[in-house]
């Protein structure tokens, strides 16, 4: 996932980045189980705003919150920052939906998970 032909790294990778560190926070936490966990969250929605490039081999610092905690979902709103930079390079969001992995179908957000999530939203 190095830079692309446009000598930076593709927008498409700024959601994978998203994507870790959301599930980095989660894991570290011991809340998420990715491989054998009964309780999954799905992306049901996300977005990105791009204000600079990042390019490879920079550093990629992430800043996370949650917006939104409902019921079965949360809103995560991410930041990212090439190197020492001190405005971010993209500030997106997704929304995961808690689903049972057997069934795929919502459940609530299990009590352990949301209160890590409650530490961190704003």
């Amino acid at each position: 996932m190095d830079n692309d032909v446009y000598g930076h790294v593709n927008n498409v990778v700024y959601y994978s980045y998203f994507d870790t560190a959301v599930n980095q926070f989660l894991i570290e936490r011991g809340v998420l189980d990715i491989h054998k966990g009964d309780i999954v969250g799905f992306v049901v929605d996300s977005g990105c705003a791009y204000f600079s490039a990042i390019s490879f081999p920079d550093t990629v610092h992430a800043g996370i919150r949650v917006a939104k905690l409902g019921n079965s979902s949360v809103r995560y709103e991410i930041a990212l920052y090439r190197n020492d930079d001190p405005l971010p390079s993209a500030a997106g969001h997704f929304v995961h939906v808690y689903v049972e992995r057997k069934s795929n179908r919502p459940v609530p957000i299990p009590a352990a998970v949301r209160q890590i999530l409650e530490t961190i939203q704003t």
